[in-house]
C-alpha cells in the first residue's frame, strides 16, 4: 500500500509541475516571446491542454470573473498541493 501511496504522490508532484510549464507557456505566448504557431510549441501547447483543460474547466465555470486574470490554475495549483499533503498526512499518521 504504501508504494502505491508513493505512486500516487508522484503522478501528482509531476501534474504539478506540468501545470507550472503549462502556466509559463501561456504567459510567454502572451508576451510574444515564444511563437505559438510553431508546430512544436503548438504540440505541447496542445498536450498539456489536454492535460488540464479538463481539471480548469469546472473551476472556472465555478470562479467569479476577474477579466483578464485567470486564477483557476491557482485553485488547481491548491488543490493538487492539498491532495498532496492529504495523502502525505495519511501515510504518517
Amino acid at each position: 500500500m504504501y508504494a502505491f501511496a508513493i505512486l500516487i504522490d508522484q503522478i501528482i508532484n509531476l501534474y504539478i509541475w506540468t501545470l507550472l510549464a503549462y502556466l509559463a507557456a501561456g504567459w510567454l505566448i502572451a508576451f510574444k516571446i515564444i511563437n505559438p504557431w510553431q508546430p512544436i510549441v503548438r504540440m505541447i501547447i496542445d498536450v498539456l491542454a489536454r492535460i488540464h483543460e479538463p481539471l480548469l474547466r469546472p473551476i472556472r465555470r465555478i470562479l467569479p470573473d476577474f477579466g483578464a486574470l485567470d486564477v483557476s490554475p491557482i485553485v488547481l495549483f491548491l488543490l493538487a498541493q492539498f491532495l498532496r499533503n492529504l495523502l502525505q498526512s495519511s501515510l504518517t499518521g
